[in-house]
C-alpha cells in the first residue's frame, strides 16, 4: 500500500472557546450574569470594575487646630498620652475612653434595614412559644411537641393520632384520650384551626370562636353545613343544599358568606413565602411627544467592567517570559470577555426591539391587542437562527408600562379567524378571562357557550381549546363558579 499526500478543500463549524463564551453569556439570566463577571474580575487581574467617583462638593471646613496634633502627631503627643506602666488590677475602660460602637455612627436615614439577615418565624416556632406559655405536665408537653412536629406549614396534621401514640415508650402509659385532648388545646392556639385533621373540624373550630358578631341562629346553620354536607357545597349544589337543610336561598346565601369568611389553610399566613425579585433587562417606556415607544438596556444589570490599563501597558511584544505570557493570555481573554458582552447586549436590544414593534397594540391596549409571534418570526427580521432567540428571550425580563414580563411572554401561538386573520392565544386567553369577570354568577358560562361566543366574534376555537386555556387561568369550571346572589 502506497503512501501519498493529498490536498483537499472543505468546510466545518468549529466551536471555539470564544464562541462557547459568547453563546454562554447569551443564555445567563441577570444573577447569573452577575455572579459570573464576579468570578472573572477575581481570576483576571486585567479586569476592573467601573467605579463612579463623586466629587464631594461640601469639603470639611478647616479648623485652627494644628495639623501635627491631627493628621500627623509627633513624638511627644504619643509619649505624654500612653502611660509606660498599667498597674495589674486596670482595665482598658479605666485609662482611655470609649469609642461609640458602630451601630451608633449612622445616620436613621441611610440605614438599610432590608440588608440585615433575617431569621423568618416558622408555624412550628410560633406554637412552641405559646407551649411554652401554656401549663402542661411533662406527658402532654411531649405530645403537644409530637403534634407540632406534625403540623405542615398550611396547619394540617399529617399524621394521625394513633401513629403519634406509638411513636411514645408504653411504659409512659398514654392513652389515645390524653393525645386527642391536647390535640384540642393546640387547636385553640393562633391561628384558630390550626393542627386540624380534615376541612370541615378546621371550619368548625374557626366557627366555635366568631363570638357575637354573627346571630347564633346563623352559626349553627353554618356548622350545619360544614359538618354535614361539606361536599354539597364543594360541589355547589345549592337546590339540594336548600332540601337538605330546609333553609332558604337569601339564608343559604348569608350562610355561605359566613363560611367564606374562614380561612381553609389558618398556617400558611404565619410563615408566608419569600418573595422573588425581578430585574428587568430591558425597560421599554413610551414618549409622551413623539408617541414612540423606547427600548434600553438596564444599566443595573451588570457591573460595567473594563481593561485595567496599568497592567495592559505591562505587556512587551518580544517578551517570551512566563510572566509576560501570563499578563498577555490574560489581556487576550479580558478582550474576549468583554466582546462577549458586548455582543450579548447588541442581540438583546435587537430581540428586544422587534418584539416592541411587533406587540405595539399590546403595549397600547393590553392583552386582548396581543399578535402572534413565533421565533422564527424574530429570527428572520435580526438574521439570526431560532436557537439564538430562544437562548436570549429565556429568563430574561422587559419592563413595560402594563408591568414585567418575560420575553417569551410575548411569543404565542396563533387561531385562524373567520376573516382570514390569526388570533394570538395570549389575547383568546384575555378574552375568556373578561368573558368569564362578566358572567352572571348565577348561571356561569360553560365551554360550550364560550366556544359560540368567540365565534361570533370570528374566532375558530374548539370546547377542549377552550377548556385548556381556562385551566392555564387557574379558573375553575362553570359548576364550581356558581354562586348564590347576596
Amino acid at each position: 500500500m502506497k503512501l501519498s499526500l493529498q490536498l483537499k478543500l472543505g468546510q466545518q463549524l468549529a466551536m471555539t472557546p470564544q464562541l462557547q463564551q459568547a453563546i454562554k453569556l447569551l443564555q445567563l439570566s441577570t444573577l447569573d450574569l452577575q455572579q459570573e463577571i464576579h468570578q472573572a474580575l477575581e481570576s483576571n487581574p486585567m479586569l476592573e470594575l467601573i467605579e463612579d467617583i463623586e466629587d464631594d462638593e461640601n469639603p470639611a471646613k478647616e479648623t485652627d487646630t494644628d495639623s501635627n496634633t491631627l493628621d500627623n502627631p509627633g513624638e511627644d503627643y504619643w509619649q505624654n498620652e500612653i502611660p509606660k506602666d498599667l498597674k495589674v488590677d486596670s482595665n482598658w475602660d479605666d485609662v482611655y475612653a470609649n469609642s461609640p460602637p458602630p451601630s451608633q455612627n449612622f445616620e436613621a436615614d441611610d440605614f438599610d434595614f432590608e440588608s440585615r439577615n433575617s431569621v423568618e418565624e416558622t408555624l412550628q416556632d410560633h406554637l412552641l412559644w405559646q407551649l411554652n406559655l401554656t401549663p402542661m405536665s411533662e406527658s402532654d408537653e411531649a405530645i403537644a411537641m409530637a403534634i407540632i412536629d406534625a403540623i405542615d406549614p398550611n396547619g394540617w396534621l399529617t399524621v394521625d393520632l394513633e401513629s403519634i401514640l406509638a411513636g411514645f415508650d408504653p411504659a409512659l402509659e398514654i392513652e389515645l384520650d390524653e393525645v386527642l385532648a391536647v390535640l384540642h388545646r393546640i387547636q385553640q392556639f393562633d391561628p384558630i384551626g390550626v393542627g386540624y385533621r380534615n376541612l370541615s373540624e378546621c371550619l368548625l373550630i374557626q366557627l366555635n370562636h366568631l363570638g357575637e358578631n354573627h346571630p347564633p341562629k346563623l352559626i349553627e346553620n353554618a356548622k350545619v353545613i360544614v359538618r354535614d354536607y361539606i361536599e354539597l357545597l364543594g360541589h355547589r349544589d345549592y337546590a339540594l343544599l336548600m332540601r337538605k337543610t330546609k333553609l332558604k336561598e337569601a339564608e343559604l346565601a348569608e350562610t355561605i358568606a359566613v363560611i367564606e369568611s374562614l380561612d381553609p389553610r389558618p398556617g400558611a399566613n404565619i410563615a408566608p413565602p419569600s418573595a422573588n425579585y425581578v430585574v428587568p433587562d430591558v425597560i421599554v417606556t413610551k414618549d409622551v411627544e413623539s408617541g414612540n415607544w423606547k427600548v434600553e438596556l438596564n444599566p443595573e444589570t451588570a457591573p460595567r467592567i473594563r481593561i485595567n490599563s496599568s497592567y495592559a501597558s505591562l505587556v512587551k511584544r518580544a517578551d517570551t517570559s512566563s510572566d509576560n505570557n501570563f499578563l498577555r493570555d490574560n489581556l487576550q481573554e479580558a478582550r474576549w470577555f468583554l466582546k462577549s458582552l458586548q455582543s450579548r447586549n447588541e442581540t438583546l436590544m435587537k430581540v428586544a426591539t422587534r418584539i416592541v414593534e411587533h406587540q405595539r397594540g399590546f403595549l397600547e391596549y393590553g392583552d386582548e391587542a396581543m399578535k402572534p409571534l413565533v421565533l422564527h418570526d424574530i429570527a428572520e427580521a435580526v438574521s439570526m437562527h431560532e436557537s439564538t432567540i430562544s437562548r436570549v428571550t429565556t429568563q430574561k425580563y422587559m419592563h413595560t408600562p402594563r408591568g414585567i414580563f418575560e420575553l417569551k411572554y410575548f411569543f404565542s401561538s396563533h387561531v385562524s379567524t373567520k376573516g382570514g386573520g390569526e388570533c394570538s392565544s395570549t389575547a383568546i386567553r384575555a378574552i375568556i378571562k373578561k368573558l368569564i369577570a362578566a358572567e352572571n354568577a348565577r348561571k356561569p358560562l360553560s365551554d360550550s357557550k364560550i366556544t359560540e361566543l368567540l365565534e361570533e366574534k370570528g374566532i375558530n376555537v374548539a370546547r377542549r381549546t377552550i377548556a385548556k386555556y381556562r385551566e392555564s387561568l387557574s379558573i375553575p369550571p362553570s359548576n364550581e363558579r356558581k354562586r348564590l346572589s347576596y
